[in-house]
């Protein structure tokens, strides 16, 4: 061990290059369990009576490149090469769990640039917290609880520099001029794992690269059914399903006992041994329950997410039970204003409204102008007041009028807008549930007879559309559509 001026730190040896992705992921996680372990150490040691006398301190491990060159790099690509010449570096937490991604993600560096990636020791610490997070056996105490000052001895999580500036396109290199490589900071990432596991009740390792989001629970027994129904498919290639309580079954026949106490956010994972299968998320109602979800899940870099929720028609031509896929939206939910302005547009994804229309065709058995008959295609708002019925009209329904909105929500606007933040191909697909402006309204009779008959057909659509998209090559599905003029390397 390594003693410095009032900070105790694990030894550790100097940088080191690397040609191949494996082996540079290896020694990522060499670094990563290295830090781990002293932190626990040295903070089980302090909760038995022992505490350190001086500060301890270790460190993420930290990824760069370095490129000297404007080499050309296929046009095609949206990711996998930096942006211009110079040393891009991002800090790595969990290397475990992202080590497919890094795999890939460095990989493509490494082909692109013909230059070797380098693991060192960075200078961000790592927070006691999210460190013994990795032991079960080891909780950190509340302020106070302990019998010496944690602050005053181990790191803890510094919101100062656990922010979304490199996604939200604020981020400033500091006099190194170093470029951010990834998206999202160690700090970053370990926060919303922490926050994941909370919300959801699901380790985050369970998540799928396809995500289904609904605002209803009564989709959630639609989807263990059809998940039952998979594990016992010979030709299936689910493999697993898992609740809240990180409860699983294999077997379609297997009994699943849940947690009783049902978490903010129930979420369910339908997997895949690659990782291509489907998890959902009951987020509930309301932009700022979507915004929760979408800030935390997005640090896993899904493939794509979609909402699969319940809407207000807004035309007298619809009826209850009809889809409206959107192709645009309104947002007045607010929740993401000091993110990303109302006036940077949400462009509708092709190969996602392709994917969605081509489920809604397979699903119902209707092809062409028929399909019209149970579909409509237009732009959803999404409100933050879930009674907005009750105002005046002359305010909010005539701004709905003006946009040409179908369809009203509290949700979609705010997952698509995070998905366009971060670089996450997203979509919507809505059902009608009642027509307010027209006298139809939710009541709990009609709710009933209108959930039995469409719940399922709905779930349905979402999961064909999640199973096409996961077909995709990444480099067709993440486009350059999702990124700015100076992106970083990662997806």
């Amino acid at each position: 061990m390594a003693k410095q001026t009032h900070i105790i730190t694990p030894d550790c040896a100097g940088p080191e290059t690397f040609t191949e992705a494996k082996a540079a992921v290896d020694r990522l996680c060499q670094l990563y369990q290295d830090a781990v372990i002293f932190l626990c150490d040295e903070f089980s040691a302090a909760m038995r009576g022992d505490p350190p006398l001086n500060r301890v301190r270790a460190f993420y491990p930290e990824l760069r490149i370095t490129t000297t060159s404007f080499a050309s790099v296929d046009s095609r690509l949206a990711f996998g090469h930096v942006s211009e010449p110079g040393t891009h570096a991002t800090t790595i937490t969990r290397p475990d769990l992202f080590r497919n991604y890094l795999e890939q993600q460095i990989d493509l560096l490494i082909c692109n640039h013909d230059v070797p990636v380098t693991v060192q020791v960075s200078d961000t610490p790592m927070p006691v917290h999210f460190a013994v997070a990795n032991d079960p056996r080891i909780s950190v105490p509340q302020d106070g609880a302990a019998e010496f000052t944690l602050r005053d001895l181990f790191d803890v999580p510094d919101l100062k520099i656990t922010n979304d500036d490199i996604a939200n396109g604020t981020y400033k290199p500091g006099p190194d001029r170093v470029e951010p490589l990834a998206p999202f900071t160690a700090q970053r990432v370990d926060y919303s794992l922490a926050r994941l596991e909370h919300y959801t009740a699901t380790d985050p390792a369970h998540f799928q690269n396809h995500v289904l989001f609904t605002n209803y629970q009564f989709y959630v027994s639609e989807f263990e059914a059809y998940a039952r129904q998979q594990l016992d498919d010979p030709d299936s290639d689910y493999i697993e399903f898992v609740g809240t309580g990180n409860v699983s079954i294999t077997h379609g026949h297997a009994k699943l006992d849940a947690s009783e106490k049902l978490p903010q956010m129930p979420t369910y994972h339908l997997k895949r041994a690659d990782g291509s299968g489907i998890t959902l998320v009951n987020i509930g109602v309301g932009p700022s329950n979507a915004k929760t979800a979408t800030d935390h899940i997005a640090v896993l870099r899904p493939h794509a997410w979609l909402m699969v929720g319940h809407c207000a028609g807004l035309r007298n031509s619809q009826s209850l039970g009809d889809f409206v896929l959107a192709h645009a939206y309104l947002r007045e939910d607010g929740v993401l204003d000091a993110d990303l302005p109302g006036w940077v547009p949400i462009p509708a994804l092709a190969e996602i409204q392709i994917a969605l229309e081509q489920a809604v065709a397979e699903v119902t058995q209707l092809e062409g102008y028929e399909l019209k008959s149970v579909m409509r295609t237009g732009t959803v708002a999404s409100f933050d007041n879930r009674n907005w019925e009750l105002r005046d009209h002359s305010g909010p329904v005539q701004r709905l009028s003006q946009s040409r909105a179908v369809a009203l929500d509290m949700e979609s606007a705010t997952i698509a807008a995070n998905g366009f933040r971060f670089r996450v191909p997203y979509g919507t697909l809505l059902c009608v549930s009642d027509k307010p402006l027209h006298g139809e309204l939710k009541l709990p009779g009609m709710a009933s007879d209108f959930y039995k008959t469409q719940v399922g057909r709905h779930l349905m659509i979402g999961i064909r559309a999640m199973e096409t998209l996961s077909q995709m090559p990444l480099e067709r599905l993440h486009s350059r559509k999702l990124r700015s003029f100076d992106e970083t390397a990662f997806l």
